[in-house]
């Protein structure tokens, strides 16, 4: 279990949500991708908060349906962690250094970098190139988590018999999901992305500069609002509304009592992260929004948020060249595609060296 593996092997990516566990199985032939297979299933309300595993055997058992479901040989997946939840500093060290050599030095003067007691820490770390001002060393990205972070999605996982062989951090999946994006949508061309992950409870802003991320920002606010008010407004079930939303079935006004506020709402939403993001950079502006997350393909919400903050638009959707399997229902997937981009950032580990 390693957040810098290079290991070159078949990974399920399973994206661990505040309100539902999505699960992916890729393979790869050459240059093209194939959806072999997907589980989605929503999570118990609180079991997990903010991104943190607060029901263990809650969310264990929810990976226990998706096992029975998706019966599979392969158990190595790769699952994620928040980046908040993370502390990672590029440091020098010297390049003659073997790994094992560098390991232990970076043990030692782990208090330097580190602010928490070193038996309470997951530590990772991966050379990065050479140093720009002495060629005798080599800078190295250390990557840090509390092990309760971790040490709780590889127990959950363990439930439905998976293995975590890799437990990375969620900005250096969506880099990875961003270049699927590339290859699947045909992008415009765009050097500065911003990805809006829209939840049910939690949104987060991904700021990736050359496809490299350099800005996350995460805010208490999602999809569940539109949901809230929707069962509230027309007494529907909680369990029936996400259907009543898709299938345009809800009575007359919605869209202009419900709907139409929800989007201006998520819209000054992004545009205030961007400001946050603005505010602490020398950028002005981006080139492009991807929305990903449940939410992203709300009605007429990319359009919107393109015309209020006047840059181009799009909605994600890692599988629009890919293959399907047998197993995987194509308008089920196409409904899924924007809320399984972490998960296929994921999955991508294990072909992405």
């Amino acid at each position: 279990m390693s957040i810098f593996s290079k290991k070159n092997t078949a990974l399920h990516g399973v994206d661990i949500s505040s309100s539902s566990i999505k699960l992916i199985e890729l393979s790869k032939s050459g240059n093209k991708y194939k959806v072999e297979n997907y589980v989605t299933r929503p999570l118990p309300e609180n079991a997990v908060v903010e991104k943190n595993i607060n029901e263990l055997e809650a969310v264990g058992d929810v990976i226990i349906k998706i096992a029975s479901v998706l019966k599979t040989k392969t158990k190595d997946v790769a699952v994620a962690v928040a980046g908040s939840a993370v502390i990672t500093k590029t440091i020098e060290m010297n390049a003659s250094l073997s790994d094992t050599e560098m390991e232990n030095q970076i043990v030692i003067e782990a208090d330097q970098y580190i602010p928490y007691p070193l038996d309470e820490v997951a530590i990772d770390f991966e050379r990065q190139g050479p140093s720009a001002k002495n060629e005798d060393m080599v800078q190295v990205l250390l990557a840090a988590c509390k092990k309760e972070n971790v040490d709780l999605r590889v127990a959950a996982l363990e439930f439905g018999g998976f293995t975590a062989k890799v437990v990375d951090i969620e900005a250096y999946a969506m880099e990875r999901a961003y270049k699927l994006l590339q290859q699947q949508m045909d992008l415009p061309k765009a050097k500065l992305v911003a990805i809006v992950d829209i939840g049910a409870t939690m949104t987060t802003l991904y700021i990736l500069n050359d496809g490299v991320s350099i800005y996350t920002r995460e805010q208490i606010f999602g999809g569940a609002q539109l949901n809230n008010e929707v069962q509230m407004r027309y007494g529907i079930k909680p369990s029936e509304v996400e259907d009543a939303i898709k299938e345009g079935s809800l009575p007359d006004g919605y869209e202009e009592e419900v709907l139409s506020p929800f989007r201006e709402e998520i819209t000054e939403q992004i545009s205030r992260a961007l400001q946050f993001f603005f505010s602490s950079s020398q950028y002005n502006d981006v080139d492009l929004i991807i929305l990903a997350g449940g939410t992203a393909a709300t009605e007429g919400l990319a359009a919107q948020v393109e015309e209020v903050l006047s840059c181009k638009t799009v909605v994600a959707n890692p599988f629009a060249k890919m293959s399907l399997g047998s197993r995987v229902n194509k308008v089920q997937l196409k409904n899924d595609a924007s809320s399984l981009l972490m998960a296929c950032g994921l999955a991508a580990r294990g072909f992405m060296t």
